[in-house]
């Protein structure tokens, strides 16, 4: 699998940083209180193009929470090729599963262009989870965001129809407004199950209905909402 989180770039304060995590995702649903010790304990990085966060199999670490730009994440059951399968917003978080689990990276996160990220370490995750046992509830509930998107995805790769499985794939990506999707038409026909053939026909489909405008390895979504429509249509 594999969750791209996008945004667009530009350089980011310390401030700007944490305002979009309060305001966004799995943080902004927390009391005060614990927003403000999660941000005070926590780390801003930036990241080149292609760099990567962690990778599958890595000893323990904390989590990580987009701040801005596109990080990609990657993992598959043992044995094979982690896949790309979905993109989300700015506010998600990564990597809680060494905190819950005691275990190693079971995904990789990378980033695909120069990203921003707020990484939380695993010991002062620890460290709040010492001063208050329920804490471990407030990072648990990461998980549970990361479950309901990966229904989402699972419910639209079930679609029979491969454009609605594109216009899926693009709709979930619509909240970046009219800025360019950084993802190939492979990685794309990845993420919905389809070939690099059925999605150039699709985009260029939508194209034509002034749905999206592509380009050289992008794609800018212009109308999320019939994209929406289309994608939640019977086959």
């Amino acid at each position: 699998m594999c969750y791209a989180f996008t945004m667009s770039l530009r350089l980011i304060k310390r401030d700007a940083a944490e305002a979009i995590l309060r305001q966004n995702g799995w943080l902004s649903y927390q009391l005060e209180a614990f927003q403000k010790e999660v941000l005070r304990r926590s780390i801003l990085v930036n990241l080149a193009p292609g760099e990567l966060v962690f990778g599958f199999g890595e000893e323990l670490g904390g989590i990580y929470g987009l701040v801005s730009g596109t990080a990609t994440i990657n993992t598959a059951p043992p044995n094979h090729i982690p896949q790309l399968i979905n993109v989300g917003a700015p506010g998600a978080w990564a990597g809680e599963g060494c905190f819950l689990a005691r275990q190693p990276r079971s995904v990789e996160l990378r980033a695909l262009v120069e990203t921003w990220l707020m990484y939380l370490p695993l010991e002062q995750m620890d460290e709040m989870a010492d001063a208050d046992p329920m804490v471990a509830y407030n990072f648990g509930q990461i998980i549970m965001t990361n479950v309901d998107a990966l229904i989402r995805v699972i419910n639209d790769l079930q679609r029979v129809d491969p454009d609605r499985r594109i216009a899926s794939v693009l709709q979930r990506a619509g909240w970046i407004g009219e800025h360019p999707l950084p993802l190939t038409q492979s990685e794309i026909g990845t993420m919905a199950r389809a070939s690099r053939r059925q999605v150039n026909a699709a985009l260029k489909r939508f194209a034509e209905n002034g749905w999206v405008k592509t380009s050289y390895r992008s794609v800018t979504i212009l109308n999320s909402e019939k994209l929406r429509i289309f994608s939640t249509e019977d086959d």
